[in-house]
């Protein structure tokens, strides 16, 4: 099991940057999630699996958590309803990220108690509006969407 990989740690403020829990196994993907978030001005907090995933979040309380479904140990439904269930962490936006991309893998995804899902593969812009959406603001102009048609 490896530790949370934190690129910030500081308690948040008004004038710091969203923080964003993601929880990934996938390393590519973990690090296009993180290039996409850094570049939008996020701060993030990286891991790759989740058993650890509610300890973070209890103590870091992040904006948005970003789950993939299927995860060695517990899966992302597991976590989210134990994220949903503590008072500490009920209120976090949980987006789920998975390759699982049915109509029933969404119904069920959601009555999980996810906040919204975006299935793999999936466009930055997609992403970054997302994100965007549950952080009410506008984010870095300078997106990784923009970034990468240069």
């Amino acid at each position: 099991m490896k530790q949370a990989q934190l690129f910030s740690h500081q308690k948040k403020h008004n004038s710091q940057p969203p923080l964003i829990l993601a929880v990934e196994d996938n390393e590519d993907n973990l690090l296009l999630l993180s290039y996409t978030l850094e570049s939008l001005g996020c701060e993030l907090i990286r891991q790759n699996d989740g058993l650890t995933t509610l300890l973070v979040a209890k103590e870091y309380q992040p904006d948005i958590i970003l789950l993939d479904i299927l995860l060695p140990g517990l899966s992302g439904m597991d976590i989210v309803r134990s994220l949903k269930q503590e008072p500490l962490t009920s209120h976090i936006v949980v987006i789920a990220v998975t390759a699982l991309a049915s109509t029933d893998d969404r119904e069920r995804i959601l009555s999980a108690g996810f906040n919204d899902y975006i299935s793999k593969p999936y466009m930055i812009e997609d992403l970054e509006a997302l994100v965007s959406h549950y952080l009410c603001k506008e984010l870095n102009p300078a997106s990784a969407y923009n970034l990468c048609q240069d």
